[in-house]
């Protein structure tokens, strides 16, 4: 498997370690309304505030990045462009989705959208080496 089909799969990881972080947040709750309650999650992101919804708001945002980006990586081997290149760009692609998920629990709205930006502009790049 090439570091880029790695990154893949840890692109696909994401979402989930960034709502799980939300979901442990709530572990510590002072009521039991405000703990993650697996029989009913939809309901209790629909209570999240502060950083754990836009934990919430973050692991979406991970799903929605991640066609294009799979694509890209795919579509760019399949062409059989320059693998180095294709590992290089998708490594910075998951640096850059980590360093989205810091700025948006952070809340720091025009950084996180540079950063989405740059994200985007990683997978095109992949996507163009088709």
């Amino acid at each position: 498997m090439t570091i880029a089909n790695w990154c893949v799969l840890t692109a696909c990881l994401l979402p989930i370690i960034t709502v799980g972080l939300a979901k442990a947040g709530s572990a510590t709750s002072a009521t039991r309304a405000e703990r993650y309650d697996n029989n009913n999650p939809r309901e209790w992101a629909t209570r999240l505030t502060g950083w754990q919804q836009r934990a919430l708001a973050a692991q979406n945002n991970g799903w929605e990045a991640l066609p294009l980006f799979i694509a890209a990586v795919v579509l760019a081997q399949q062409a059989h462009a320059d693998q180095g290149r294709i590992d290089l760009l998708a490594m910075s692609f998951i640096g850059i989705r980590i360093a989205y998920v810091i700025v948006y629990l952070m809340n720091i709205g025009p950084l996180r959208s540079l950063i989405w930006a740059a994200g985007i502009g990683t997978s095109i790049a992949i996507l163009l080496m088709a």
